[in-house]
């Protein structure tokens, strides 16, 4: 149960530190302003890993939404197919004893991801670490350990950027959307201070919206994310249905840092920066003989991000036993192998100068131009002329390449034995860097 109204002043005296409302409105300016220095190693990383996981895992149903019950501000209320006290109490068989942080940050560095980003608390209310201020938490259950503390510990050893996902609606709490929102605000405002204050350096916080009303004082929710962890990168969800944010794909707020498509690629985008995120299966949580992408979609859908200028958070959901799935741990090993000969063309690159297109997109590091040529039809792509002279060209996967520029623009043929199923990636040196050519196409 949630801890009752009275307790919750003291409590959040002594979790908040005083000086995050005394801060003045600079610091939040100055975390507007150094957006693109703080953002930087992100647009760098390109690649990501999303772990949804809890109680729920049990059921092999999707996290929250399988929950029957109200669903405040929600319309399709009570329409979970597992019953709310029968969901609500799962926690109390949950021991997920093969879990390893140390584990899922090797198969996320085997998969060539950059960064990590677990549900720490989700639409359901039940929270992965010992909160002081809300009974409803891994510590209760049988397994007891702090999984947002390990998963932090092992990130960091390791040299992995680490995030949390946090649900502002709360589906549990009594408070949450009622009269008595402001209850539930300030515990919501304690719970970020908990998991922004004590595990360290926070790369990202992922916040989430079901699309329900979005009373979250706002202000000072940024203010206390921002005076705690000046460095972090926030998503556009916070903001939801709030100063005319409805478009969660290519709308950030002033406070907020990147876009959030789900579920589809972004169009390409370079003057907002954003993240796709997508379910290596059907459902964001674990589900048993779940139809999963294929290694060769995997990748597809991160050069589509990534010459579009985006990024991929590609989901896993561990199993009820805290391991992720074998199989999800072999496609993501082939990610990674592919990764390990191609990322030149992945890492460290914008998407350009070239649009995406049917054929496929570009990316680019400074003089250098990756053509991700997905489809073919022929023998040959034709891409719009360039204001820049091609210096050297060469098929980075290999087989024989070769270019020529004519009227139309310029030729770029490569033989079918030599196409690649997945992605055939041709390497340009121009005379100049890429950057000064605008967008084309």
């Amino acid at each position: 149960m949630k801890l009752h109204n009275m307790f919750l002043p003291l409590l959040f005296a002594i979790s908040v530190p005083l000086t995050t409302y005394s801060q003045s409105s600079g610091v939040l300016q100055d975390a507007i302003r150094d957006r693109s220095a703080r953002m930087e190693w992100w647009r760098e990383a390109k690649f990501g890993m999303f772990i949804h996981w809890g109680p729920v895992s049990m059921t092999g149903k999707e996290i929250s939404w399988s929950r029957g019950g109200p669903r405040p501000g929600v319309r399709n209320t009570g329409t979970g197919e597992t019953p709310e006290k029968v969901y609500d109490n799962l926690y109390k068989k949950f021991d997920p004893v093969r879990f390893n942080a140390a584990e899922w940050v090797s198969i996320a560095e085997a998969a060539g991801m950059r960064y990590m980003v677990l549900t720490a608390k989700h639409h359901d209310g039940f929270c992965l670490w010992h909160s002081k201020v809300d009974s409803y938490n891994i510590g209760k259950s049988p397994f007891k350990r702090d999984i947002c503390g390990e998963l932090a510990s092992a990130a960091h050893r390791a040299g992995m950027r680490i995030g949390w996902y946090f649900s502002p609606p709360d589906w549990h709490d009594p408070y949450c959307r009622t009269d008595s929102n402001e209850v539930y605000v300030r515990r919501m405002q304690t719970e970020l201070t908990e998991l922004l204050s004590d595990y360290g350096r926070i790369d990202i916080l992922w916040f989430d919206t079901e699309g329900g009303p979005s009373p979250w004082d706002q202000k000072d929710t940024y203010r206390i994310v921002r005076s705690l962890q000046p460095g972090i990168v926030v998503n556009n969800r916070l903001d939801f249905d709030t100063d005319g944010v409805h478009n969660l794909a290519t709308h950030v707020g002033p406070d907020a840092d990147y876009a959030t498509p789900e579920q589809r690629i972004g169009l390409f985008n370079s003057r907002v920066a954003w993240e796709t995120c997508m379910t290596i299966g059907t459902q964001w949580s674990w589900k048993p003989h779940d139809h999963l992408k294929t290694p060769a979609e995997c990748i597809s859908a991160l050069v589509e991000c990534v010459s579009g200028d985006g990024n991929l958070l590609l989901d896993v959901g561990p199993m009820p036993d805290g391991r992720i799935a074998p199989r999800d741990v072999r496609i993501l090993k082939s990610i990674g192998s592919w990764l390990r000969k191609y990322g030149e063309s992945i890492f460290d690159t914008r998407g350009g100068p070239f649009r995406n297109g049917v054929w496929g997109g570009s990316t680019y590091r400074g003089d250098i131009v990756y053509l991700h040529i997905l489809k073919w039809k022929g023998d040959s792509v034709i891409l719009p002329a360039i204001k820049a002279n091609i210096i050297s060209w060469s098929a980075l996967t290999g087989g024989h390449a070769s270019l020529r520029e004519t009227s139309d623009g310029i030729v770029i043929s490569v033989p079918r034995g030599a196409q690649k199923s997945v992605d055939t990636i041709i390497k340009l040196k121009l005379n100049r860097p890429a950057k000064e050519l605008g967008i084309i196409g």
